[in-house]
């Protein structure tokens, strides 16, 4: 692969020249080995497309056997409150953000993952309301609603991977916090 140079103040372009290989990694199961190796040869437009209709197909079964359709409950749109920086909020439970989830453990597209658990029925701050970021897999700068980032909440790394040193942010939709009125001062 050739290494395009460029004068921008950006890390990606540069991440094989500064990587010194892969770090050990947990074992893990061929089932998981699979998975991975279909979602690495799928842009993310695609992968979006597949787990909609794979939910959609989940759900289908479920409601022929019975069983609850995921999510048990459909946020309603203006249930989100405008989230602003510095606003406390309260994390939900881990019950109370899962009954959001659909199968594939999203909520509007974004992802409750293992990590955040930890914080679940937490205080946090909001650090800022994120309106815009770039998405590593295609390297295109997407727009957001409805996103918060929370002051010192970052992922340590994760069961799949171990530990990280990156320090990545958690994305947190509105629909998992719920806004704690400050006191006047």
């Amino acid at each position: 692969m050739k290494l395009v140079e460029t004068t921008e103040d950006c890390q990606i372009p540069c991440m094989q020249r500064i990587a010194e290989g892969p770090a050990v990694m947990p074992p893990q199961s061929l089932a998981r080995r699979i998975k991975l190796m279909i979602r690495r040869r799928m842009s993310p437009k695609t992968e979006r497309r597949f787990k909609k209709r794979t939910n959609d197909l989940m759900n289908w079964f479920s409601r022929l056997q019975g069983k609850p359709e995921l999510p048990a409950v459909r946020p309603a749109s203006d249930a989100a409150t405008h989230l602003v920086a510095g606003d406390l909020v309260r994390v939900r439970s881990k019950a109370e953000i899962e009954a959001t989830l659909n199968n594939w453990r999203q909520l509007r597209g974004c992802t409750f993952m293992p990590e955040q658990v930890q914080y679940c029925g937490t205080t946090q701050r909001v650090l800022k309301p994120l309106l815009r970021f770039v998405d590593e897999r295609d390297l295109t700068v997407k727009t957001s609603k409805g996103i918060v980032l929370l002051d010192g909440v970052v992922c340590q790394g994760t069961a799949d991977f171990g530990p990280c040193d990156r320090c990545c942010v958690l994305f947190w939709r509105e629909e998992w916090l719920e806004k704690i009125d400050q006191p006047s001062a």
